[in-house]
């Protein structure tokens, strides 16, 4: 008889995830706090002035803002998010996140499958 998989995962508290620069990551559904392969979700804080090496992550990535404003290159653009704005970066895809601005940029980020280090494929030069 085949195991039944748990119907539900409830996140009470986030698992932080250290990363370059003093950006804060604060996963609460995703491979490193309820072992979800399938799927991440994380609150992130980025201090003004930061930036991250491009990267071609094995995962979409829907990124929701909620303060502040954020820059992402990609595709030979380089779009501005805003609070209240949404974006969606597709899998397979360089991509270079950063805030380049005098005020912290915090927003949520959904991946799928789900965020881990050996998925984002960071260009570390």
């Amino acid at each position: 008889m085949q195991k039944k998989k748990k119907a539900y995962v409830h996140a009470q508290k986030p698992v932080s995830i250290p990363v370059p620069g003093n950006k804060t990551i604060d996963e609460y559904i995703g491979l490193m706090n309820s072992q979800t392969d399938s799927i991440s979700v994380a609150r992130m804080e980025a201090p003004p002035k930061w930036g991250e090496p491009e990267q071609t992550p094995e995962f979409d990535e829907v990124t929701i803002m909620l303060e502040g404003k954020m820059v992402v290159e990609m595709d030979g653009k380089s779009i501005t998010i805003k609070a209240g704005e949404t974006f969606l970066a597709k899998a397979e895809n360089s991509v270079r996140y950063s805030n380049p601005f005098d005020e912290k940029a915090v927003y949520w980020a959904v991946c799928t499958p789900a965020f881990s280090p050996e998925r984002v494929n960071r260009n570390e030069e």
